[in-house]
């Protein structure tokens, strides 16, 4: 469900999924427990933000004494520039209660907030201390207004639209800044992101990961059923969903990802594996790569010199002391992990046995097993050989 919220989300730019604060805490909490100091005198931009309820905001100037920061900025985009619109759009209490509120004024432009010192003098800076006014322009992150807010600070952190997560890896890599994103799990498979996690630039936070993250939504926003009663379980109820399929994206370090997988060996994973496709079975080797099937990173067997193939949830756990990773399908591993087979003379069959009318040179580049399961497509060649794609996999061995 959690793959289909996000797939409709990007075809339809409703992508406005909103961070509740608990999230949020948990992930900097890990950065604090790693390094105490990791904000202090530091400066944090947030945007794709709406800064007047943001919990993101709320969290950095609730704690802006505690984390020792020195400027946050954030910044929202402007009501009218939004793909998606908010049916009966109403600025909010606190927005119109400021002498420049312009309620014309506050559809086209984004607003930026600041919080450096105690304006209200009551010996503390805190959440009562914010300033805002309005941005030049509609509050796009690709805006040089914004560009400058972002090569003023040192830290990014924000839930942008999932839509754009790409754009926005790019923006924050061309700035070089630390940053902690949230993004959809299969955005490790991007070619604009890979790379990054292959050469350890960017790695997967330390919370969220693999587990249901509870986000508001707009009033209005299609909620499927499943994913309201699933937010409601965790105590969300009302304008809630659910994805089970997001996590966070940093270069901010945290002790857990450096904690190495505790494995057992090939001969106890055969013997003991809790997964049937594993236990009394063995390995499968690849039909177009030296390399061998992992379909559970908990049977990783912890004795094997060679090529693994593993799958993405594989990244949540990758511990850069204990495995290098050689590339992925589809994603470039030509080098370390050379494909041997093409399968241009194939042809594809559905499950119930129909051809597709689509070529095997779809499936070039992917890892491929000897098999037919039933439930996936197939690709057959003239001989009736048979073989099956697997998801998309990440070639990693052990390090020396």
């Amino acid at each position: 469900m959690a793959n289909k919220a996000l797939s409709k989300a990007k075809d339809t730019k409703n992508d406005e999924f909103y961070t509740i604060y608990a999230d949020i805490e948990k992930e900097m909490n890990a950065y604090l427990e790693y390094d105490e100091d990791v904000f202090r005198n530091k400066t944090i931009l947030l945007p794709c933000d709406d800064p007047e309820w943001s919990n993101f905001t709320r969290y950095f100037a609730q704690n802006f004494e505690k984390l020792g920061l020195k400027k946050l900025i954030s910044t929202s985009y402007a009501i009218e520039s939004k793909k998606y619109k908010v049916k009966d759009w109403q600025p909010t209490l606190f927005e119109q209660q400021a002498p420049w509120f312009d309620v014309d004024k506050s559809k086209i432009k984004g607003k930026i907030f600041t919080l450096d010192h105690d304006t209200n003098r009551n010996g503390r800076i805190d959440i009562e201390d914010l300033e805002w006014k309005y941005l030049e322009g509609d509050g796009d992150f690709c805006s040089d207004e914004i560009k400058r807010l972002r090569d003023e600070a040192d830290y990014i952190i924000t839930n942008p639209p999932f839509s754009l997560f790409r754009d926005f890896m790019a923006w924050i890599m061309e700035s070089k800044k630390k940053f902690a994103v949230i993004g959809n799990m299969n955005a490790i498979t991007y070619k604009e992101v890979f790379p990054l996690l292959m050469a350890n630039k960017v790695w997967m936070g330390a919370t969220g990961f693999m587990s249901d993250m509870v986000f508001a939504v707009p009033k209005g926003a299609v909620v499927a059923a499943k994913d309201r009663e699933k937010a409601a379980k965790l105590g969300y109820v009302g304008d809630y969903t659910r994805l089970g399929n997001s996590c966070w994206f940093t270069n901010i370090e945290h002790g857990r990802r450096h904690q190495p997988l505790s494995l057992m060996t090939e001969a106890d994973n055969i013997k003991f594996s809790k997964h049937k496709d594993v236990k009394g079975v063995g390995y499968k080797k690849y039909d177009n790569y030296n390399a061998i099937h992992i379909p559970w990173v908990d049977s990783i067997p912890c004795d094997f010199n060679g090529v693994m193939g593993v799958p993405i949830s594989f990244m949540g756990k990758y511990c850069p002391e204990q495995f290098e990773i050689l590339g992925a399908t589809q994603r470039g591993c030509h080098d370390a992990v050379p494909d041997t087979k093409k399968y241009d003379d194939y042809w594809e069959m559905k499950p119930n046995g129909k051809p597709t009318g689509s070529s095997g040179g779809k499936t070039n580049e992917n890892a491929n097993l000897v098999q037919n399961d039933g439930k996936k497509n197939y690709f057959v060649n003239k001989n009736g050989r048979i073989i099956q794609s697997a998801y998309q996999r990440i070639f990693v061995k052990f390090k020396k």
